[in-house]
């Protein structure tokens, strides 16, 4: 039986990925702080502990496991992210777990290691266009990513790539595009557009208004989570090592993206504009490399995940009485 380890498996990412790979036959062992949310853990070992203590690091990475998935970090979307109150612990809190995760990983033989890497790594005078961006992943340089959380994730793609240099750790270093669906953050403050506006739309009685930060002209692409595990795993069993863009080239803008919800759960509403994190003006996927390298291309519309993201977060909504 394969093995994999998942850290972050109590998170959005890693607690899907547990269940696509308990599905594949894998044994798992599962690290976070915390359980999943809002269902049952697939792991088979689920292991709970800071991954920013390296004794802790230390013992639950004690053997070799076939995969090791390293999606754990402190982060969030543009109210967590942008705001500047949370930059010294995204900094701080990420690095240190990549650092424990990689050193426990080299002292017991583990050889191959997936980092979960962001878009957010790409520079912000190239996202200044709204309908013009450019994020092929050799444009990272010159460096100018437009938050520190960007800043933290390309310099763990430096020590990912310094591992495999010098240590010879098969490394595999995706940069996210902006993954949701069901079972992620929704109403914690750290949420991610799609899931804001669906629990916008999903508190507002049909004809009222929901609030959107900004002018809602910036653009972004939104990739559903089924999608991004199965080009996650296809590139984590290919032979190349990234960094690579996992994402969907179909960019919206977000009051676009708002008015796609609002015709998922059938409700008109107005947009009000009020002042808020943005991020970028411009973000997209670009999947050029992806295609090249490994021969498979994300193909699931937009509205095919918002119509399985919205009636679960609809019933969160319900659940709690809002």
């Amino acid at each position: 039986m394969k093995t994999a380890l998942v850290c972050g498996a109590g998170g959005f990412i890693g607690s899907h990925m547990v269940k696509r790979l308990k599905q594949e036959g894998f044994r798992i062992r599962g690290v976070d702080q915390k359980l999943p949310e809002y269902s049952e853990t697939a792991a088979d070992d689920f292991r709970l502990g800071d991954l920013r203590d390296s004794r802790f690091s230390k013992s639950v990475i004690d053997q070799q496991f076939d995969e090791v998935y390293q999606f754990t970090a402190d982060m969030g979307g543009a109210g967590f992210l942008f705001v500047g109150d949370n930059d010294a612990d995204v900094m701080h809190n990420s690095c240190q777990i990549n650092l424990n995760v990689l050193e426990a990983c080299r002292n017991s033989g583990n050889k191959k290691i997936l980092y979960s890497s962001s878009a957010c790594v790409y520079p912000e005078y190239n996202q200044e266009d709204p309908y013009n961006p450019y994020t092929e992943e050799s444009s990272v340089y010159p460096a100018q990513p437009d938050s520190e959380y960007g800043w933290e994730k390309l310099f763990s793609e430096r020590l990912y790539l310094a591992y495999h240099r010098n240590y010879k750790i098969d490394i595999r270093i995706t940069r996210y595009h902006n993954i949701f669906g069901p079972e992620g953050s929704w109403n914690d403050g750290r949420e991610k557009a799609p899931a804001a506006l669906c629990r916008k739309v999903a508190e507002a009685d049909n004809g009222g208004i929901i609030d959107v930060w900004g002018d809602g002209l910036q653009t972004r692409s939104f990739l559903y989570i089924d999608e991004c595990l199965e080009a996650t795993l296809r590139f984590m069993r290919s032979d190349w090592i990234g960094p690579v863009n996992i994402g969907s080239e179909e960019m919206v803008s977000i009051n676009n993206l708002a008015k796609m919800i609002m015709q998922v759960a059938g409700k008109s509403l107005t947009i009000n504009h009020i002042p808020g994190p943005v991020g970028v003006r411009g973000r997209n996927s670009d999947n050029r490399l992806y295609e090249k390298m490994l021969g498979w291309k994300v193909s699931a519309p937009l509205m095919k995940g918002l119509e399985k993201t919205y009636p679960w977060i609809d019933g969160q909504v319900a659940l709690t009485g809002k």
